[in-house]
Formats: structure tokens, C-alpha cells, sequence
């Protein structure tokens, strides 16, 4: 499975980003998916998950209510809706998928995983 994560850059406190994943080498509706971010200095942590037929999602607290992720099955692609950036979001982001499609939180149970895409809120 090959993901290509996309859609990072340079915002200002309060923008909004979208990111996007493109998945390739498997059914993607079979896989989970899920989004982590890894800020300068920090562990990679949790961000969002989707199942594999979109019907159901998670979020990290800090992004409940700001970032809402999506998926488009016909065209193999993930999303990450971020509205009202912190400086505090400022982070690699790293799409994941799963060999199930079932959605968990914990960053050893995702399989796959895509090279980041930077995102950075100025303050």
C-alpha cells in the first residue's frame, strides 16, 4: 500500500488547511484510516480516524469540534478538514491505513503509513 499525504503549508492562526492522502495497492474501502501529527520535539500522536466505509469517526480532544476527517472510496482518497489553526497544530501530519477496517487509536495497529506533510500556524 502506497499513501501520498498532500495539502500542508504555511497559515496564519485561524486559517483552515485541507490536507489529502492518496491511497494505491489495496481495496481502500477495506482499510481503516487514520491521521497522526508529530510536532517538533514531541511523539507522533493521534489525530483521526475513519473506518473503511466512512460511517465512523474518532478525534483527539484537541481536534473534536475543529477538524473533521472525510473519505471519497471511489477515488482511493483521504482527508483531513482542519479549521481554526492554533500555533500549537503546527506539525507533520501522517496519514495511516490498516489491514482491517475497523478504526483504532493506537499508531501500532496502522500497517501503512504515508512521508507528512508539514503544517505551520503562525501566530
Amino acid at each position: 500500500v502506497q499513501l501520498q499525504a498532500s495539502g500542508g503549508g504555511l497559515v496564519q492562526t485561524g486559517d483552515s488547511l485541507r490536507l489529502s492522502c492518496a491511497a494505491s495497492g489495496r481495496t481502500f474501502s477495506n482499510s481503516a484510516m487514520g491521521w497522526f501529527r508529530q510536532a517538533p520535539g514531541k511523539e507522533r500522536e493521534f489525530v483521526s480516524t475513519i473506518t473503511g466505509s466512512g460511517g465512523g469517526t474518532r478525534y483527539a480532544d484537541f481536534g473534536k469540534g475543529r477538524f473533521i476527517i472525510s473519505r471519497d472510496n471511489a477515488k482511493n482518497t483521504l482527508y483531513l478538514q482542519m479549521n481554526s489553526l492554533k500555533p500549537e497544530d503546527t506539525a507533520v501530519y501522517y496519514c495511516a491505513a490498516r489491514d482491517s477496517p475497523l478504526t483504532t487509536l493506537t499508531m501500532s495497529t496502522y500497517n501503512y503509513w504515508g512521508q507528512g506533510t508539514l503544517v505551520t500556524v503562525s501566530s
